[in-house]
């Protein structure tokens, strides 16, 4: 049954919003290497290219502001005076800013922003030229309609001599497909004039057609203007002509299609089909494609007997749905510890039976494949970096030009994989970053210069794997962070006092600039100076239970290094005892584990110490105190990293290595942040999932006297406060 007029809209709609963004990066991205090269014609046409699909694609979805416009700055970069223009990149920034606001504001439903002030720009570029260069123009517009009979004669001639305009590579599928017992046939879809979004039409029919079997070639390159008017395919199948014409005929989009035999199965080949196989075709010939070339250089590689991979393999899925699989996931993992519960109960009970074994078997065999599951279904969430990486060059382009400097834009491990879900959680936090390194890392061409430096900064985005973890770097070449300065500011803060300023560590000093209202510039602006981000960088990265750490050299620059998880949803945890009650730490923050005795704990400034070989670890004791203290009580530390400093955790007893499925709490059932989720074991019994670097910092911020006397541990107060806000009152609600 086909789809309704309605749904089919909705479909294209919503093609249209999932697309359209990347029309607008790639605008921006062109307007970047216009400005680098201004006068460049090539970039012009592809900015024109960008405009029309925008044009066509939000005209068919009703969109009619946004498609006048489009419509507007195409006839403009039209015109062949446009490509000498001075503001056409200024223009194509302004255009691509408002084009990401009208499509938002489609979207959301809200008021769309006004476009006079763009408007009026646009038809700067129509304005007559001078210097005698309007004959010129008409002789580009006789050649812009010289083309459309070259595009018609292309169509009608399409049928008996196409097989000439297949590459070698494709001719080489072609007689594969044809020896494997499949025909291979020449489809050509006229679209409808009347389709108002040719380019979703063209990818709805090249999705139909590749139902029916192996696509081979597709003709012509979907940047022609050719493309909104016919597609050519050549498709490998056991279907017949007239079942593939069927299928191709979608209303509204489809006029006409003609389906033409190339090479019969298991049969010789025609000549007419393959007359030209030692021939390839020239590069600017209308048939030929962007792609021919990478195509034809693959053949020497080819294995025998491959077939081409196509990109209409690749499928567009909601995010959501892959949330609803890893769930799933997450649920058969809490079933397989049910089952491993029971199974350990059944051996205890009947040591002698000789199921044990067939039992064991079979959830061996269900823990691989549920690996395996579990470790597909993280690879379809992850994405590369590049996608975020992406939006920096125009933000640091901008950023620059209010700050009056001159910035360099690195980027490098941009095809790190990451979670998605992590990936759009650090896109702020990643962009105050990018800001601050440009605001208060840089400094002014003339400074740079008086510093011996070139006056062009240089600001880095890296990403790489380490371990389980990806490291996500931004790094400048500037000033670098006065810690002399931080501490100054901090104590007129009344963060701390002259004496602990003086005894605190660089990394101690430089953990001041994620206080909120923590700020050292000297004057504020629209940039920065505000003490407002740092803060809310750090809580970000708590709450995806993550950490950040700052390395920097005064005079030659700074590094933040962001330390994020592979994934939120399941982790490898460590499962310990404090005063009865079980919980949980990311097993990747743990670097040992350590037995001592009460009597190795020393006070220090009221802070409880451990010497670990030749290193003073600080601790950090979760549970309540003893009123006196046993010298000779047996201690578990877990030695913990947290934003590459030690620190010892005190625990009364461990329980093992477990893989946890995170559940989220929601604010009404637990209101701290020291916990960052909770899961549940195979015995139902719920445990808690401590969120390190908010247990740390919660712990720094506190001063000496806030601890209550000496005698009495760390964080006598605190600790009380601590241990409440982890004691789960609601139990199984969790």
């Amino acid at each position: 049954m086909t789809n309704s007029p309605d749904e089919r809209g909705a479909e294209l709609r919503e093609l249209f919003y999932e697309t359209s963004q990347e029309l607008v990066q790639a605008l921006n991205e062109e307007a970047l290497k216009l400005e680098k090269d201004p006068g460049d014609e090539e970039i012009v046409r592809s900015i024109r290219r960008t405009v029309h699909t925008l044009k066509g694609d939000s005209a068919a979805c009703g969109l009619r502001e946004l498609s006048e416009l489009a419509h507007q700055f195409e006839d403009a970069l039209s015109l062949e005076s446009a490509a000498s223009h001075a503001a056409v990149a200024e223009i194509a920034f302004a255009t691509a800013d408002i084009f990401s606001e009208m499509i938002a504001a489609y979207h959301s439903g809200t008021k769309l922003p006004a476009t006079k002030t763009l408007s009026k720009k646009i038809q700067e570029l129509t304005a007559a030229p001078k210097n005698g260069k309007t004959r010129g123009k008409k002789t580009a517009g006789k050649t812009a309609k010289s083309k459309e009979p070259a595009e018609k004669a292309s169509l009608g001639k399409s049928s008996s001599k196409a097989a000439d305009q297949w590459t070698e590579y494709e001719r080489l599928a072609m007689s594969k497909a044809q020896a494997s017992g499949q025909d291979v046939l020449h489809v050509v879809t006229k679209i409808d004039p009347h389709c108002a979004m040719p380019i979703a039409g063209r990818q709805l029919v090249h999705n139909a057609i590749g139902t029916m079997g192996p696509v081979i070639a597709v003709r012509p390159d979907a940047k022609s203007p050719a493309a909104a008017k016919f597609i050519e395919f050549v498709v490998a199948t056991v279907q017949t002509p007239e079942q593939i014409a069927a299928k191709c005929k979608i209303p509204t989009i489809v006029e006409e299609v003609t389906v033409e035999v190339l090479l019969r199965a298991s049969a010789a080949p025609q000549p007419a089909a393959l007359e030209a196989s030692t021939e390839i075709n020239e590069p600017d010939t209308p048939a030929a494609s962007d792609t021919a070339a990478p195509e034809q250089s693959a053949v020497a590689t080819l294995p025998a007997g491959s077939v081409p991979m196509q990109q209409e393999n690749l499928l567009r899925v909601e995010a959501g749905r892959i949330d609803n699989v890893l769930n799933l996931v997450g649920e058969l993992i809490i079933g397989k510890s049910m089952l491993q519960q029971a199974l350990n109960e059944f051996s205890k009970r009947f040591p002698k039976e000789a199921l044990r074994g067939k039992f064991a078997d079979a959830m061996a065999f269900q823990a691989r494949v549920l690996n395996d599951l579990q470790r597909s279904v993280m690879k379809i969430r992850m994405v590369p970096v590049d996608q975020l990486f992406r939006r920096f060059p125009r933000m640091v382009r901008d950023v620059a030009r209010q700050c009056g400097r001159e910035v360099e834009l690195s980027v490098s491990g941009q095809d790190t994989d990451l979670d998605k879900g992590i990936l759009d959680a650090i896109a702020e936090p990643l962009t105050h970053l990018v800001r601050n390194a440009i605001s208060h890392g840089i400094e002014s061409p003339e400074e740079r210069r008086k510093l011996g430096k070139p006056g062009q900064g240089i600001v880095r985005l890296n990403a790489y794997h380490q371990g389980n973890q990806v490291i996500v770097e931004v790094t400048d070449d500037g000033r670098g962070i006065d810690v002399a300065k931080i501490r100054t500011k901090a104590f007129e803060l009344g963060l701390t006092t002259p004496e602990e300023a003086s005894k605190m560590s660089e990394l101690e000093a430089l953990n001041f600039i994620f206080r909120p209202g923590f700020s050292t510039a000297e004057q504020v602006t629209e940039v920065s100076g505000r003490g407002v981000g740092m803060d809310v960088v750090q809580s970000v990265l708590h709450r995806l239970k993550a950490s950040i750490s700052v390395d920097t050299r005064l005079g030659q620059g700074t590094t933040f290094r962001l330390k994020l998880p592979l994934t939120l949803a399941i982790i490898k945890a460590l499962l310990f005892w404090v005063e009865q009650r079980l919980y949980a730490i990311p097993l990747n923050a743990v670097l040992e584990i350590a037995r001592t005795f009460e009597a190795e704990v020393h006070q220090v400034d009221n802070y409880e110490v451990l010497q670990l070989r030749n290193q003073v670890l600080p601790l950090l004791r979760l549970g309540r105190p003893a009123p006196e203290r046993d010298v000779k009580t047996k201690l578990f530390v877990l030695i913990i990293t947290v934003s590459e400093k030690k620190y010892g955790l005190i625990v009364d007893g461990l329980e093992g290595e477990e893989e946890l499925v995170i559940k989220a709490l929601d604010d009404q059932t637990f209101s701290t942040d020291l916990v960052s989720g909770a899961s549940i074991l195979g015995d139902g019994r719920v445990v808690l999932i401590l969120n390190l670097p908010a247990v740390v910092e919660h712990v720094a911020r506190l001063r000496p006297q806030e601890m209550g006397h000496a005698n009495s541990g760390l964080l006598l107060t605190h600790t009380d406060r601590m241990r409440l806000a982890l004691t789960p009152e609601v139990g199984g609600q969790v």
